[in-house]
């Protein structure tokens, strides 16, 4: 690494050929927070490595990357993009992912992608630009042992040096071992400008002692001087013991110590070996060319990387095989020889092509116009439990189209080999997340965790054109990104559709639009609360009517009375001497029944009362099942004139894991909602539970508060315990927006 010629000429462009061995591609995720500059990385790397001629630029004036039409207007990445490039004869999957929390749904995807992550930290930023959901994600990839390295951009407007930054993520992501992050490259600076700022220049590699300079748009090589050499050295002594303190060379360390001069080479490959392995992260710095050159500062240097550090996809373990009925089944083999097991990483929709799915390969081969199995999990068992829809989908389906995406333009594949990424037309019931098999062997993949959608929010159609295609709009943006669901709440009415965050929530409403022709109308969102009976109360319901012909005449007496929560309604026959005929006693209890479910006082469902029919009259003409059921309802109605009706509103059980630095505010927090907070728990080191029981109606938005108070490293999930009694200030709101209609 490091030791290159000054110049490449990576692979202008070229579509993937037949016959690609799967040892010659790599799979790397980018992730970031918002704004560090992952997509403007992907850009350059892509011109670096020729396959656009302009910095992030195609055929149509596009980016590589954000070239859907919210991610121009918003400035941010709000979906995956795949960006194929060649260097050095290896096919590089870039997977650009959203930095932006409500996205989480495509970062999951990427890293279920790839088989080794960038880590983009911005320099523009303080220390807070690595965030803890950045953190987070460095943990998840370590528990897996996906190899990592870091890049810090952005050295042209620097708030943080690049020593500070270096210094940080080796005490952020190093953990107990800060000499597993180590950089590879110190920054060049040129003299300083107006301004008192000093551009940088160049890159000095450590192991090499060369220096690479991008002054003229071009990389440029050339010796140390003797001033810079001491400087450099240090940083290559700690280096140099960072890479051999992982090395499989139990003797190396001892050598080293002892004063023996290691080998350049030997280091470089146990740096290759160490980085593959996921024990030590080297970090990087890169920048896009200047002065309309090609080689953008640190992109050759991060290209070699990838392609003699990262592993190709027979190194990575690929997730566990089961039949679709969950017998186990051999792991799956990276080889294009063998059974095919594929898998659907992202799906999406375009207006020319229709239904693209973007396809992992991870054994076999695809080919187009071939019929395969597909197979899906339960929404329960793919993270999403509560989906509306789905179900486990076990089908064949026919392949279309094989393409290789670039921006917009879609470049045709004949085939996809084990360990590549694809783009699959034609696949109408294959969802994210699926498995896609040979027909004759249906195999299912494990399933990777979603995070549960928990921002609400309710949707109306705009207009009578909008109804008959909301349905549909809805389904498509859940098929898209499965991090959100739809339901439709039987108690309020509403149809709500449930997000991750306020972002994601203003992205499906511009597609629902933009894209399916949908206009809606968002309404308040509203918890499915119950009223009850606050005492007991008697009632009579007399409905009498004589208009020529048969009449109406029905009167029933009733009595009704509270019973413990939980209890629902509970209807009694206490009619003595036939007051009441017996064929319309069933009828007052359905007319009873049917006004409990329409409410009383603020129109939400009666419960917890047991209603007991003590007397009634009947004329044996007039008298009918109607008029009984109407008779119920009156009585049921009077009573509630004679008894305080009480509001029971939901609630949930909340767990809450956050940093031990955080337990504090967000018990005061839950507390400030009226919640009750019923124990702690420590997890994982550094990590509390903080367990809650809250009112429904007071977590309506805790899913983007949560994230603000915690510094988005705060999850949560909830669940539902039971109702009980609204404070009478709270019911007594309530009710003024029942009565107001809002």
């Amino acid at each position: 690494m490091g030791d290159k010629a000054s110049t490449h000429p990576g692979a202008a462009g070229r579509a993937p050929t037949a016959g690609r061995r799967p040892a010659s591609v790599r799979n790397v995720v980018l992730v970031g927070h918002s704004g560090s500059g992952k997509t403007t990385l992907v850009e350059a790397l892509a011109l670096t490595a020729g396959a656009v001629t302009r910095a992030g630029r195609v055929e149509d004036g596009q980016t590589v990357s954000d070239y859907d039409e919210i991610e121009q207007r918003r400035q941010r990445s709000v979906q995956l993009s795949l960006v194929p490039v060649e260097w050095d004869g290896v096919k590089i999957n870039l997977l650009d992912t959203p930095g932006y929390a409500d996205f989480v749904g495509e970062l999951r995807a990427g890293l279920r992608a790839a088989d080794a992550a960038l880590f983009v930290v911005s320099a523009a930023q303080d220390a807070d630009s690595v965030d803890g959901a950045t953190r987070a994600v460095w943990e998840e990839c370590a528990a897996v042992g996906m190899p990592r390295a870091i890049v810090v951009t952005h050295l042209d407007t620097a708030r943080t040096g690049y020593a500070e930054l270096t210094r940080l993520c080796g005490r952020i992501f190093g953990g107990d071992d800060p000499d597993a992050v180590l950089p590879l490259y110190l920054p060049l600076y040129g003299p300083p400008g107006p301004d008192g700022h000093a551009p940088v220049t160049g890159l000095a590699g450590l192991l090499t002692r060369r220096l690479s300079g991008y002054t003229s748009g071009e990389r440029t090589e050339s010796a140390p001087g003797e001033a810079e050499l001491p400087s450099l050295d240090e940083a290559r002594d700690r280096l140099i013991e960072g890479i051999i303190a992982e090395s499989e060379d139990e003797t190396l360390m001892d050598r080293y110590l002892g004063g023996e001069e290691i080998d350049v080479g030997t280091v470089v490959a146990d740096l290759e070996r160490a980085v593959a392995r996921g024990v030590f992260h080297p970090v990087l710095a890169a920048a896009p060319a200047v002065s309309g050159g090609r080689q953008g500062l640190g992109t050759v240097e991060l290209l070699e990387l990838i392609t003699r550090g990262f592993p190709a996809p027979p190194e990575r373990e690929a997730p566990v095989v089961t039949t679709p009925e969950g017998a186990p089944h051999a792991a799956a083999a990276c080889d294009p020889r063998g059974p095919l097991v594929a898998e659907v990483i992202k799906t999406a929709s375009d207006p020319y092509v229709g239904r693209l799915s973007l396809v992992r390969v991870f054994s076999g081969t695809l080919r187009p116009d071939e019929t395969v199995h597909v197979s899906g999990h339960s929404q329960e068992g793919h993270g999403r439990a509560g989906q509306d829809g789905g179900g486990d989908r076990d089908t064949d389906e026919r392949i279309g189209a094989l393409s290789a995406p670039f921006g917009r333009r879609q470049s045709p594949l004949a085939e996809c080999v084990a360990g590549d990424i694809a783009c699959v037309a034609g696949l109408s019931r294959a969802e994210t997340g699926d498995t896609l098999s040979g027909k004759d062997d249906p195999l299912l993949m494990e399933a990777w965790t979603l995070p549960e959608p928990l921002l609400p929010l309710a949707v109306a159609a705009h207009g009578k054109a909008d109804e008959d295609k909301l349905s549909q709009g809805l389904t498509r943006l859940v098929t898209e990104d499965p991090t959100m669901r739809v339901e439709q709440n039987p108690d309020t009415r509403q149809l709500v559709l449930w997000c991750l965050g306020e972002a994601q929530r203003d992205v499906a409403l511009e597609r629902l639009q933009g894209r399916y022709g949908v206009r809606v109308d968002a309404e308040p969102y509203r918890v499915s609360l119950r009223e009850t009976f606050g005492g007991p109360a008697e009632g009579r319901g007399r409905h009498v009517k004589q208009s020529g012909g048969h009449g109406q005449f029905a009167i029933c007496a009733i009595e009704v009375d509270p019973l413990p929560s939980g209890s629902g309604i509970e209807f009694v026959d206490r009619v003595v001497g036939g007051s009441v005929p017996r064929q319309f006693i069933p009828s007052v209890e359905k007319g009873v029944r049917a006004q409990a479910a329409r409410g009383l006082a603020t129109g939400h469902p009666l419960v917890d009362v047991r209603i007991t029919l003590r007397d009634g009259k009947a004329h044996s003409v007039d008298s009918s099942d109607a008029a009984f059921q109407t008779a119920g309802a009156l009585a049921l109605r009077e009573a509630a004139d004679r008894a305080p009706i009480r509001l029971l509103e939901p609630v949930v059980a909340v767990q809450v894991l956050v940093p031990d630095d955080f337990v504090g505010p967000v018990m005061s927090d839950l507390s400030g909602r009226r919640g009750r907070v019923v124990g702690t728990e420590q997890t994982v080191p550094g990590r509390t539970l903080v367990r809650a029981e809250v009112p429904e109606i007071e977590i309506g938005r805790y899913a983007v508060d949560l994230r603000s108070l915690s510094h988005g490293t705060g999850r949560f999930t909830r669940s539902y315990v039971r109702h009980e009694p609204m404070p009478s200030q709270v019911a007594d709101r309530v009710r003024e927006q029942a009565h107001s209609g809002t």
